[in-house]
């Protein structure tokens, strides 16, 4: 009885502050995920349930006027598939340049290494706003303009510095003694990387493409400013225009808002367990 209470005492002493995490958990949830219900709300409801005030936070009925308008109106289809095409480049072309650099500053050893991973790291404190001027010049020059490829370069320039550490973070991860294994077996310093790298580090691969995917997919500034050609247009770009000077179809909008956001929520659910092993790859060494 003498160890019971104490225990006791020490469990009511710990509810209020287990309360209070769990209430900020769900404040924050709800700040997070509000905007986001309501996009979906107000792209399924009847438009005057929306507008009232004030607005309801349930469903009071299903109208599907606003995607029937955005299929048969606007090429919502197109615009996918473009920013499908430019993203899958993106990553494509994203592996080609991370691996070998990833490899490099992970294993070899060469004078500048560190100076090159911090020089990487520098290119991230830059805002993209900063160069678009340059780029639209040098685009123009070389008649890069209205090319889905160059603008699959362009997102692939910004973020491979990222992924280069994050993928890094991943060859780090990987033993010592696996790596010297396969030297002593017949491997040199460049075949251990597609026979031993590449395999241990498919968390990490899977990670770095996530990421490329997702700034191609949600890329917006350089997209309005080097593409024209409306049969060009990215998704991001393409739903930008639905917003006018003289009529902004808020609900059509919203459901432009739903349809551009599925495939990325779906593909990142399914994938989800693999990020969250590539993201914290190197944190923690057996």
């Amino acid at each position: 009885m003498s160890v019971a209470a104490p225990s006791a005492r020490r469990r009511r002493r710990i509810a209020p502050v287990e309360i209070l995490r769990v209430a900020a958990i769900v404040i924050v949830c709800a700040v997070v995920f509000f905007p986001v219900y309501w996009m979906l709300l107000s792209a399924i409801q009847p438009t005057e349930y929306s507008l009232s005030y004030p607005p309801p936070l349930v469903p009071k009925g299903f109208n599907w006027a606003a995607y029937a308008q955005l299929f048969a109106d606007k090429p919502i289809g197109r615009w996918l598939v473009t920013s499908i095409f430019v993203a899958l480049l993106v990553v494509a072309a994203t592996l080609l340049l991370v691996i070998p650099a990833a490899y490099a500053l992970s294993r070899l050893h060469w004078t500048g290494r560190s100076a090159f991973g911090l020089m990487l790291l520098f290119t991230q404190m830059m805002p993209a706003a900063v160069v678009v001027a340059p780029v639209l010049a040098l685009y123009r020059a070389f008649g890069w303009t209205d090319n889905l490829v160059a603008l699959a370069l362009l997102h692939t320039a910004f973020v491979v510095p990222l992924c280069v550490w994050v993928l890094k973070s991943s060859f780090d991860a990987i033993p010592k003694e696996i790596v010297e294994a396969a030297l002593i077996d017949g491997c040199n310093r460049l075949s251990v990387l597609p026979r031993i790298f590449l395999p241990l580090a498919k968390p990490g691969l899977v990670a770095v493409s996530v990421i490329a995917f997702f700034a191609s997919w949600n890329e917006y500034l350089f997209a309005s400013t080097l593409i024209v050609r409306n049969e060009l247009y990215t998704a991001s770009l393409g739903i930008a225009t639905l917003m006018t000077q003289l009529d902004t179809p808020l609900f059509v909008l919203m459901a432009a808002g739903v349809v551009f956001s599925v495939m990325p929520v779906l593909f990142y659910m399914a994938i989800q367990r693999h990020v969250l092993r590539g993201l914290t790859a190197g944190s923690v060494k057996g």
